[in-house]
């Protein structure tokens, strides 16, 4: 049987494979090729992160969030790793749900 440390080397290879995290990768490499727009993109998901935990969230700090950054989400090399990240991001939820629901865990 295999042990717990083998699953989890097997398991972190196979989602290195998946499509969402090779795309995830290649536009993240393709952002990091512009050292100042990497730097706009962390400060972007930093505001949006603080933002989404805010306890107490403003529609109108939403919208006027989305209406600052509107233009800059336009740039292709800013939209298409925002892109691929939400889609990496939503294959580990996916993926961190299956397994706690597998377990039984509440």
């Amino acid at each position: 049987m295999m042990n717990v440390d083998e699953v989890v080397h097997s398991y972190v290879e196979d989602i290195k494979a998946s499509e969402e995290y090779q795309d995830y990768v290649y536009e993240k490499e393709k952002v990091k090729r512009f050292p100042e727009l990497k730097a706009q993109i962390d400060a972007y998901r930093r505001r949006n992160f603080e933002i989404q935990t805010s306890p107490d969230i403003a529609y109108e700090a939403v919208e006027r969030f989305e209406n600052e950054y509107a233009q800059f989400r336009e740039n292709p090399l800013v939209a298409d790793f925002l892109a691929a990240e939400l889609a990496f991001c939503r294959l580990m939820q996916m993926l961190s749900l299956k397994v706690t629901e597998e377990l039984d865990f509440e």
